[in-house]
């Protein structure tokens, strides 16, 4: 979903106009996809990679497909839940040291 640029600042806009190819793509906060990707390669770390030897890369290969396929046989959906408004983000939150 490339950002409509009648709703940026004047700036923005000026730039995205002048370079056509360039399109911005907001994520929504607290699920981002990134976060999924993050969380999906940190329990590989846990349970595959810190608790084994590997003797080659086809073995890593071997092992990583293994569990991959495992874990997919029972696969589970995430709920996100962030509760806490007090803690969310806003432009009043957000300090910087300059």
């Amino acid at each position: 979903m490339a950002s409509d640029a009648s709703e940026c600042r004047p700036t923005v806009k000026e730039f995205l106009e002048a370079h056509p190819k360039v399109h911005l793509h907001f994520t929504p906060t607290y699920s981002s996809w990134l976060n999924q990707v993050e969380l999906w390669f940190g329990k590989i770390e846990r349970d595959v990679i810190a608790r084994s030897v590997f003797t080659s890369v086809s073995d890593l290969k071997r092992k990583l497909m293994r569990y991959i396929r495992q874990y997919n046989k029972l696969p589970r959906t995430v709920k996100w839940k962030y509760a806490d408004p007090s803690r969310h983000i806003s432009t009043k939150s957000v300090v910087t040291g300059h």
